[in-house]
């Protein structure tokens, strides 16, 4: 495991913590929105008017309705992301990456608007029946690359359990056991069983579950939101003021929270910009593939509100709720998962302003302090040396019980290089919260009290599984192309299968798995646009002739 979770941390630092990639994505949209003349806002209008279905004809080609293929789309973007994803990227960058967000969003319009024409533009009719579309086609048939085409496929593949699937269980699972005291392997194995009853129908009885599904949920998760932003009206505009100012400066420790650099905002928000919205990632063009349009460049136009409605409105929303309510600032008690606990040498305090210098310097970089290696007295539960800090949530830990088997434990554990090696130890204590425990956590604080975290357990159980949803659906199309129709069983049978497992697994390594697939995945993709540039242009341009 050790191996495992330092392989996780060399790729999150080069593929996350590093500025290529946020300048590589957003860098591409700002090429194709001056390149196609700012289509995010000269065709969002008209996205609404082909959304409403009236330009359908009966005898179009595809599986979908242009309302469907969207909603199915959302479906897919619409989930942890929204309610854990934008929890994480404040907690590791501060109120500016919410800033970030939404500039990956705007240019995240128009990189959508690019590969989903091109998507729709090279699908195909397979033998079944059904069509197949997304980038693995656009650059197979497009670029005449297949070796690239397999290369997407595989990292999509990928990606569907790291992003799409295993994180989403994930979050439901610890939300569901924290709210409603469900365990965790309940959970898995009865969404596990609905999961498969959806998937099995593919793409009609996916879109047909989304389009009902995907509405009602934005609905509950809104009304929940402005209730926390109503009932802390007094911190909106501090709160937004908030977003701005750390944009290019670092963010101050505030309470628990140590910090965060620019460059963490910047990082964090792209990277939670990416996995809410998909713009450029190449997953939601498989859905809007299926759609009954007759002009690719209208799919493109349907696919620009997607960026729109998922971080545009929903994100920032609870961007609001958490900010409004200053709970990303606080400490909670809360059980401490071992890969989130770090023991240092030393008594460092979060209320003084040389340990906070410290602390924020090994955060960054993993200097400045030492961790602790030795064996430690716990008496009655509590440690008894006073030399040592224990991190969790990159924050400093309180009030820490350590227990064996549900009784205070008694005795000697053991500490290596920071790391706790004495096994079957449960250790309790306050810290900063993460993900959807800290949405949870906000939605308290509204005049529903303590029942605002059932809205929060029942939207994400419902953002959740419907993004588990649409996600099986981006990795059958993945099989099909890579090994043919005859495998997407054995496919769903995995894919099911994973589902259950990352219910009971540790979360942070979910998560962390999931970080380090989205940059890995979406570079093929990027490439591939950027290369059929031309095409897309002359697609543009004989639109605007025609309605001209």
């Amino acid at each position: 495991m050790e191996t495992f979770t330092f392989v996780l941390e060399f790729l999150t630092y080069w593929l996350v913590d590093q500025y290529w990639f946020p300048i590589f994505l957003i860098g591409s949209g700002i090429f194709f929105t001056i390149y196609l003349g700012f289509p995010q806002i000269k065709y969002f209008k008209h996205g609404w008017r082909i959304l409403s279905g009236r330009y359908v004809k009966e005898d179009t080609q595809g599986e979908t309705t242009p309302f469907q293929a969207l909603t199915t789309a959302l479906s897919g973007t619409v989930g942890t992301g929204n309610i854990g994803g934008v929890a994480l990227a404040i907690f590791l960058g501060g109120p500016a990456a919410i800033f970030w967000m939404w500039i990956t969003a705007f240019f995240g319009m128009t990189t959508k608007f690019v590969e989903v024409t091109l998507a729709h533009k090279y699908r195909e009719v397979l033998p079944d029946g059904s069509i197949s579309g997304g980038p693995m086609y656009y650059i197979e048939n497009g670029l005449n690359m297949k070796w690239l085409a397999i290369l997407f496929s595989i990292c999509l593949l990928l990606m569907c359990l790291g992003t799409g699937n295993m994180p989403q269980i994930s979050s439901i699972a610890v939300i569901m056991n924290d709210t409603f005291n469900i365990p965790k392997f309940v959970t898995g194995a009865v969404l596990a069983i609905l999961l498969w009853m959806v998937i099995i129908g593919g793409i009609k009885r996916i879109a047909q579950i989304a389009s009902k599904l995907v509405p009602f949920m934005a609905f509950w998760y809104l009304v929940g939101s402005f209730a926390v932003i109503i009932s802390n009206y007094e911190n909106i505009i501090p709160s937004l003021q908030s977003i701005f100012v750390h944009v290019f400066t670092p963010a101050a420790a505030v309470g628990g929270f140590l910090g965060a650099s620019v460059a963490a905002a910047l990082t964090r928000g792209v990277n939670r910009g990416l996995y809410s919205n998909e713009a450029g990632q190449g997953s939601a063009p498989i859905a809007h593939a299926s759609s009954k349009t007759e002009n690719p460049i209208e799919e493109g136009m349907v696919s620009i509100l997607e960026p729109f409605i998922d971080t545009i409105i929903i994100c920032t929303i609870t961007g609001l709720v958490i900010l409004s309510s200053g709970v990303w600032t606080e400490k909670f008690e809360n059980r401490f998962e071992e890969s989130s606990m770090c023991y240092l040498e030393g008594s460092y305090s979060d209320q003084n302003q040389d340990d906070i210098a410290v602390l924020q310097n090994y955060i960054l970089s993993c200097s400045g302090a030492e961790t602790f290696t030795g064996k430690e007295e716990i008496k009655d539960g509590i440690m008894q040396s006073s030399s040592i800090t224990l991190m969790h949530n990159r924050s400093v830990a309180e009030q820490i019980i350590y227990k064996k088997d549900g009784q205070i434990f008694n005795g000697f554990i053991e500490i290596e290089k920071g790391k706790l090696k004495t096994e079957n130890l449960s250790v309790d204590g306050n810290s900063l919260l993460i993900g959807a425990d800290l949405t949870g956590k906000a939605f308290t604080r509204s005049i529903f009290g303590e029942y605002g975290q059932y809205i929060v357990a029942i939207g994400l159980l419902l953002f959740a599984f419907s993004t588990a949803i649409a996600w099986s659906y981006y990795g059958d199309r993945a099989t099909v192309h890579l090994f043919g129709e005859g495998w997407v069983l054995y496919y769903r049978i995995i894919y099911v299968g994973a589902f259950f497992t990352a219910a009971v697994i540790d979360t942070k390594i979910v998560w962390d798995i999931a970080t380090v697939i989205g940059p890995i995945a979406t570079v093929p993709n990027l490439l591939a646009i950027l290369f059929l540039r031309k095409e897309i242009k002359k697609l543009d341009s004989e639109y605007v002739v025609i309605k001209e």
